[in-house]
């Protein structure tokens, strides 16, 4: 299944996905901010309000929530140091979710859980390689599958570089087709990518005949 086109294309664009969510959440922390427009100070102690609140005037705590969540979404978009960008993103998600199941969150434990589900999928895809962690011989995979190619880790930066204007633009102008960038260029790398992937194969094909 590995070495099956869409599976590989799947697992790339859900490692941008994900990825993108945490580098986008993780800025406003950084900077110091809060994660929703109001204070929740005055809200009751056992509401997300005043939960997000907390960690908020926390200070340095809050900023290094988003630290960890900008390195674990940035690795998992360079695709090259995806399988470590997973390991750091689990514990994180796992939190979040459990979070938002044990505060009033309605519909958001449904994303979270998700997302959670999600890394835990690409935890399964690269199993090979963390299964060493248990005593377990490692396989030998090609490396020349789609999700390797070196195109995936510049779609990546991209997206990264651009993950980051979009947090210091205000003007609507500019943001809007600064976002309409991301899926135009998604879907031209993976034009690109399956192209090449295609030609490989069939170049495999004949040197075995």
């Amino acid at each position: 299944m590995k070495n099956k086109l869409l599976p590989q294309l799947f697992i790339v664009y859900l490692r941008y996905i994900i990825g993108f969510s945490f580098v986008f959440a993780s800025i406003v922390k950084i900077q110091g901010l809060r994660f929703t427009s109001t204070s929740g100070e005055l809200h009751a102690i056992n509401t997300s309000w005043h939960f997000f609140e907390t960690l908020y005037q926390s200070g340095g705590y809050w900023k290094f929530i988003g630290l960890g969540q900008l390195i674990a979404g940035l690795l998992l978009m360079t695709q090259r140091y995806a399988k470590l960008g997973a390991v750091l993103f689990l514990p994180i998600i796992a939190n979040i979710f459990v979070i938002t199941v044990s505060y009033d969150f309605r519909g958001t434990p449904f994303i979270t859980g998700a997302m959670f589900l999600a890394t835990i999928l690409l935890i399964i895809w690269d199993w090979n390689t963390f299964k060493v962690l248990i005593n377990k011989p490692q396989k030998i995979e090609l490396n020349n599958r789609l999700e390797n190619y070196r195109i995936w880790e510049v779609l990546g930066f991209s997206f990264f570089i651009i993950t980051l204007l979009s947090k210091f633009i205000i003007s609507k102008t500019i943001l809007m087709p600064l976002f309409l960038c991301l899926p135009l260029l998604g879907i031209i790398v993976g034009i690109i990518g399956i192209r090449k992937y295609k030609r490989q194969q069939t170049i495999n094909v004949n040197s075995t005949t």
